[in-house]
């Protein structure tokens, strides 16, 4: 299982739309609306790396997203929230 993050910026007023979007499609696990120069930061999660770069590319050919930015990929190990995602002190 991969996990992915990405950073997304819509057009103008399309908020709402691409947010209802972005929830229903199919390897979505979470999308956070944030304040600043991006509009969503999504969580992507799929079977392998194929997968999860057809799933970032998709939702970056959408009419709607400006600019999009990935900022992190990893495999889940099994673990959930915060300890997933930290390294090792």
């Amino acid at each position: 299982m991969v996990i992915g993050v990405i950073m997304v910026k819509v057009v103008p007023g399309q908020e709402r739309s691409v947010y209802c979007a972005l929830k229903r499609r199919d390897g979505i696990m979470d999308v956070y609306h944030v304040f600043g120069e991006y509009d969503f930061f999504v969580v992507l999660q799929a079977d392998g790396l194929s997968d999860l770069d057809e799933i970032m590319e998709d939702i970056k050919r959408s009419h709607d997203v400006i600019l999009s930015r990935t900022i992190l990929v990893g495999w889940d190990s099994g673990l959930r929230g915060r300890a997933a995602l930290e390294a090792p002190v």
